[in-house]
């Protein structure tokens, strides 16, 4: 994976002013865009599209203080239609305009070349399960909501705490098959993994695909398939967080395995009073790689 992460900064280096072709590239490495996207995200810590922008315009802002073309031919020449189209782009890089850049000679704000590098910890090991599953449906409330990286998705916290506890009681009457019990469900989420950038939520539970689901429950059809199951316990929401982190900076790099589309849930199996501590089980569909 690692491999594949560096030819990836390689393709950008070479296609900065063209049209990247991740999926071709995905597909000469053996992998796929979308596990390919997830990765790069995780390990770098922003979309692959916001490293390429950044990239485009640190070797644009050469460009621009070299003083040898006009703004509009650089601005075209790194894809832009228009010297307003290229500025907007220029200063949510660099913090100023490619015109007061030219005349000042900056500030700029520089994106070096990537490079990824296998680093050695694994110290604490991580429990983890694969499972083949048959195809399965889940059901409940879902939501329309940001990406959080980091501590309690409010908008998530709102979408449950406002369904009353009789429904919170029927959809656990519900669940019919593993894993049991009410689930925290993800779903259609940018394999960018953008900060801001929405997801469905839904707050729900498994059921066998012949097990009746009433009409005002949102549902999703979950192909047969093979699951990662990796279990935590700790602080929440940290160590989750921290575990799912941990998967892409550990376990996936040296595991013959990568992620595939579809929804990731969170089991809670044991958790304090307050919710402060829990013990849940991360779910994540993945086929080999």
């Amino acid at each position: 994976m690692i491999s594949a992460l560096n030819q990836l900064v390689d393709l950008v280096e070479q296609h900065l002013t063209e049209e990247l072709d991740i999926a071709g590239l995905a597909n000469r490495l053996g992998t796929t865009e979308y596990h390919l996207r997830r990765m790069f995200s995780s390990l770098a810590g922003m979309p692959l599209s916001e490293y390429v922008r950044r990239r485009r315009m640190t070797v644009a802002a050469a460009d621009v203080i070299r003083g040898e073309h006009d703004l509009l031919s650089i601005g075209v020449r790194f894809g832009y239609g228009s010297t307003e189209a290229f500025g907007r782009a220029f200063r949510a890089v660099h913090g100023v305009g490619p015109s007061d850049a030219r005349r000042d000679g900056g500030p700029l704000r520089t994106q070096p070349q990537l490079r990824f590098r296998l680093t050695v910890e694994g110290s604490t090991p991580m429990d983890t399960r694969i499972v083949d599953r048959p195809a399965f449906r889940l059901a409940g409330h879902s939501a329309r909501v940001p990406l959080i990286h980091h501590g309690v998705n409010p908008h998530i916290q709102q979408h449950i705490t406002a369904l009353p506890a009789e429904e919170h009681a029927r959809l656990k009457a519900l669940s019919s098959t593993e894993p049991a019990g009410l689930l925290q469900i993800i779903d259609d989420l940018d394999p960018d993994s953008t900060e801001g950038s929405e997801l469905t939520y839904l707050h729900g539970v498994a059921v066998d695909t012949d097990t009746p689901v009433s009409a005002d429950l949102d549902t999703i059809e979950v192909p047969a398939g093979t699951w990662a199951i990796f279990r935590t316990a700790g602080p929440y929401p940290q160590a989750l967080q921290a575990a799912w982190a941990a998967t892409a900076t550990e376990w996936f790099p040296s595991n013959p395995w990568r992620l595939r589309p579809g929804p990731s849930f969170v089991a809670v199996l044991d958790r304090a009073d307050d919710f402060s501590t829990a013990t849940c089980e991360l779910w994540l569909p993945v086929e080999p790689g």
